[in-house]
């Protein structure tokens, strides 16, 4: 998928669940605004309460997606066999997006009514979702393959190029303006500093002045407009790949306790959203069927 066709798709996935939330705030605003005790007199109680017709149906359907999504993003890290139907990257985006509009769903399946067991998986179907969106942030800090194989830090490492070398080679810079990049690249953020939150802090602004200096630097040596480009973009790519070594390990130990907090959620949700069905179709509230 090139960059331009994965760009549309999430642009497309984003503005699918937009557009079902306006919709649905748009269609039933005025009646989720109605006090509970005045809903039941409402021309669109029928329609909208968790047992309507419109109510039942965007629960069905925001169950159904949530469990695909789990389902088909589990499998595909599971099975072997499933690596040849896209890049593991693109199934947890779709298994976001599906986990994401299915919430939605719920939400307004349950008419923003919250009580006894139901509710217990409603609030874990909350925690998974805010959960999703930490972990998805932590993800993203953990270098992948384009098949979504964690790197190790020795393959960060070779993407490292001998940025010395290459401007040395490729562009009209001094000796002592190379030293000085070479050098502003390497320096270190102080590791006695324990906190990790304060050291990405430090080593965000530690770089920031680096990128000051280089515009410096590369101006004194009045390079053209695309070398000047090229040299800052590979200056900033090693300043990148500096920072994602800093912290890998910190952030793949991160993602394993995050792997606690986030499946005992969602296994709770589905467990009591099981029961829920069960009970429901025990009552005979059979939807459309």
């Amino acid at each position: 998928m090139s960059k331009i066709t994965h760009r549309l798709f999430l642009t497309i996935l984003g503005a699918i669940v937009f557009i079902t939330v306006i919709f649905l705030i748009y269609n039933g605003m005025q009646y989720y605004n109605t006090s509970l005790e005045e809903r039941v007199y409402h021309q669109d109680h029928s329609n909208l309460k968790p047992s309507g017709y419109v109510g039942h149906g965007l629960g069905i359907a925001g169950s159904f997606l949530m469990i695909t999504g789990i389902v088909s993003y589990m499998a595909r890290k599971r099975y072997r066999f499933l690596s040849r139907m896209g890049s593991l990257k693109y199934w947890l985006e779709f298994h976001i997006f599906l986990c994401t509009l299915g919430p939605v769903l719920i939400l307004f399946h349950t008419a923003y009514k919250f009580g006894g067991l139901v509710a217990i998986s409603f609030w874990s179907m909350v925690a998974v979702f805010i959960s999703g969106i930490i972990g998805r942030f932590i993800y993203i800090q953990i270098p992948h393959t384009l098949e979504g194989r964690e790197l190790s830090l020795d393959e960060i490492k070779d993407m490292k190029s001998d940025i010395a070398g290459v401007l040395r080679s490729s562009y009209n810079l001094d000796e002592e303006s190379i030293n000085v990049i070479v050098d502003s690249i390497k320096k270190k953020v102080e590791l006695y500093e324990k906190n990790p939150l304060v050291r990405y802090i430090k080593k965000y602004f530690a770089d920031r002045e680096t990128l000051n200096n280089l515009k410096l630097v590369l101006s004194w040596n009045n390079l053209p407009k695309n070398d000047y480009q090229k040299v800052f973009g590979l200056v900033k790519n090693e300043l990148g790949l500096n920072r994602r070594i800093d912290r890998l390990e910190y952030m793949k130990r991160i993602f394993r306790y995050w792997h606690v907090a986030h499946l005992p959620f969602a296994l709770v949700m589905l467990i009591i959203m099981t029961i829920h069905i069960g009970v429901t179709l025990l009552f005979g509230y059979r939807w459309i069927f």
